[in-house]
């Protein structure tokens, strides 16, 4: 397996460099959360620029004047490159390098690195790549002086790194290799999905802001055991886990990819197919970071995500996370989004009861509520409420089992009442 290179030898020390269209909070908003992004590729953040203009430059993202100013802080701060918080074109990438002389890299390319790093499984890997490598095709001149500088770090992280220095023709060829991979794996997701259809099983899709506490809620909830760390984007392969409700129905609970700002748009259609278990989920569960500043911006954010995927008219329960960390207690924060709200702490499970019962009255209020007495034949169709609907009670009697039951309209059609 080849060895990663260990950003702790030579840790990166960037500057970041933003423009500001007149909103000096958002930028700083921005900034911050670049700077955690850069932290988490394994970066030191040793400065910041922001320079305020209408619009970004065209040709250099920053004016001219600004550039020179770069220069002398690049070299007072020793710093070995910059991270623009914004995606540069090939004609800003490769202009900027000409006139910095040092590495010179954006916002796409550090979350490109993270999910380098992150993906487990031969799907995200595969996703990843063909993400790196729309990305890379278009930028291979102003990329290959850029990251020879220091020979390793962000940018250089991944399956798609040797693919750098070599010809667009063969980085088209592996593009196409890779998207007919891509489209397999869709269709194999596709099959799966509508194997979950005929069940009848409730999918219920975890969606968030990335470090909102997913990964956490699905661990505690069904002893998932995937990796939940206080990072961005600590989970990026999504699982899906069955979990019983109280009274007794089985639903699917599917952990996504964390959303972010500016989310690079090669990563959005090369995991198009995971992004999309929340259009085809019958409930959307978001998860919410209640404790950061961002929370109003983040909430946006992944709406707009789901919007742009084509998520509507689904039942929304937002779970207002992280109600712990407030030592005043909780604060309740309203989401007018939302169908439901439910306020709490995965971390010391406050809120979980109320969330699953919620969970239960979206789906109880879906089905169809029956009383019937079914033949000790036909105790097979009890086997199908037990797992599929709601079963309230069953008591036997002469005649048969009388059952009082909420079962989804798809199942009530096999039951033959």
């Amino acid at each position: 397996m080849e060895k990663l290179y260990d950003m702790k030898e030579e840790p990166e020390k960037v500057i970041l460099v933003a423009v500001a269209d007149g909103d000096e909070a958002k930028v700083n908003e921005s900034l911050d959360e670049l700077e955690e992004l850069v932290s988490t590729a394994g970066a030191i953040t040793v400065g910041r620029m922001t320079q305020n203009r209408e619009r970004i430059h065209p040709g250099t993202y920053i004016g001219k004047g600004k550039i020179e100013e770069l220069k002398m802080y690049i070299e007072s701060m020793e710093a070995t490159g910059i991270v623009c918080d914004d995606e540069l074109s090939p004609a800003q990438l490769k202009n900027l390098e000409d006139e910095l002389q040092t590495k010179v890299m954006d916002r796409t390319l550090v979350i490109l690195d993270i999910f380098a790093g992150r993906a487990l499984t031969k799907e995200g890997k595969i996703q990843v790549e063909l993400a790196q490598l729309k990305y890379r095709s278009a930028r291979l001149v102003g990329l290959r002086s850029s990251l020879s500088r220091l020979g390793g770090g962000i940018g250089t992280r991944g399956p798609g790194e040797k693919k750098l220095e070599i010809d667009r023709r063969l980085i088209s060829d592996r593009i196409a290799a890779l998207r007919r991979e891509v489209e397999e794996m869709e269709k194999h997701r596709n099959l799966a999905r509508e194997k979950r259809s005929k069940n009848s099983v409730p999918v219920i899709a975890i969606v968030g802001y990335t470090n909102a506490g997913k990964s956490t809620l699905l661990n505690e909830l069904t002893d998932a055991g995937i990796l939940a760390e206080d990072k961005l984007f600590a989970t990026l392969d999504p699982t899906t886990r069955n979990y019983k409700l109280p009274l007794g129905q089985e639903i699917l609970l599917t952990d996504t990819v964390g959303f972010i700002r500016k989310l690079p748009h090669h990563l959005i259609d090369a995991f198009r197919s995971t992004l999309e278990e929340a259009k085809y989920a019958d409930i959307i569960l978001h998860v919410v970071d209640s404790f950061n500043p961002q929370i109003d911006a983040q909430m946006d954010i992944v709406y707009d995500t789901l919007d742009h995927l084509g998520v509507k008219e689904k039942p929304i329960i937002t779970f207002f996370n992280k109600q712990d960390k407030f030592e005043d207690g909780s604060h309740l924060f309203k989401d007018l989004k939302a169908d439901h709200v439910v306020h709490g702490s995965v971390k010391t499970r406050v809120g979980l009861d109320k969330l699953v019962d919620t969970i239960e009255n979206i789906l109880k209020e879906r089905s169809v509520y029956v009383e019937h007495v079914f033949s000790y034949n036909e105790a097979g169709k009890l086997q199908l409420i037990r797992k599929y609907g709601q079963l309230i009670s069953e008591e036997y009697i002469a005649e048969g089992i009388l059952v009082k039951a909420n079962v989804p309209s798809e199942i009530y059609g096999q039951l033959g009442i």
